[in-house]
């Protein structure tokens, strides 16, 4: 059972669902990267979403994608997001890590070489939000040779059929994009999240966590009551930036953030399962 499964059916058997935060490797800046992270942890978090920058982020709404565009103004890149890892984990060897990023620097680096790389870092997941299941075979190969997850996205406008062919090709838990569009955008219409993570378990019994549009503990409860996990990455990834903005220091806003997250965390738990 890999560490992300095996979290998940922890939490299953405490009646909690997990709660997943995204951050961009390099933002607000690599040193605070890694001390983010614990943050998150302390905060809560079940499992953390470490973005790697990409110059097209195309999944990304605003928030993130300024984000991106921070980290590799740092020049931020694939190695570096796995040497933070890297930095992580000589502190929590438990946490399960998963890395969400695009196709082009894992095939550039070569899927061998990443997935080599990745498992000696300590990643247990890969997301790669441009990669189709018709394409993932060698990907694939690579992954479960180390013993990696493969996370798909599952989007409001994806038919059943296809579910089946995405659910097929994954691992560790199924990703539903709550909204049609980008990060952050919109407000969640609960009714639709519910119909499309009832079409998911129609086609696999993988855990299905929720993400897009998850701001703040109201909206991550109300979430948790359909989903197994929550994902939130855009108000967190804004909450860092606004604390700096607001001439506080990367320790205040790393603070923040965690402050933010514990919030969300009580609002997740405050449910019954």
């Amino acid at each position: 059972m890999s560490k992300i499964a095996g979290r998940f059916r922890q939490l299953a058997e405490q009646g909690r669902k997990a709660l997943i935060p995204y951050v961009v490797a390099g933002d607000p800046t690599l040193d605070a990267t890694v001390p983010l992270m614990h943050r998150l942890v302390a905060a809560g978090a079940d499992i953390i979403e470490l973005g790697v920058p990409f110059s097209d982020p195309m999944a990304e709404g605003p928030v993130i994608q300024v984000a991106h565009e921070r980290a590799l103004a740092h020049g931020t890149s694939l190695r570096d997001a796995l040497a933070l890892v890297t930095e992580f984990r000589r502190d929590d060897s438990t946490t399960p890590l998963l890395l969400m990023g695009y196709t082009n620097p894992v095939e550039r680096m070569g899927f061998a070489a990443f997935a080599d790389a990745a498992a000696e870092a300590g990643v247990d997941a890969l997301l790669t939000v441009d990669l189709p299941p018709e394409e993932v075979g060698l990907v694939n190969l690579e992954l479960q040779r180390v013993g990696m997850d493969n996370i798909f996205l599952v989007a409001p406008t994806t038919p059943q059929q296809r579910i089946g062919r995405i659910t097929g090709e994954a691992s560790g838990f199924v990703y539903y994009v709550s909204l049609k569009g980008v990060t952050g955008a919109g407000n969640l219409d609960l009714d639709a999240v519910s119909a499309g993570v009832a079409a998911i378990r129609e086609s696999t019994e993988l855990p299905v966590a929720v993400g897009f549009g998850i701001k703040d503990a109201a909206s991550a409860r109300a979430v948790a009551a359909i989903a197994d996990g929550v994902v939130v990455g855009s108000a967190l990834v804004d909450c860092v930036a606004q604390a700096i903005a607001c001439g506080g220091d990367q320790g205040s806003a790393i603070d923040a953030a965690g402050d933010l997250l514990q919030e969300i965390r009580q609002g997740i738990d405050s449910i019954a399962s």
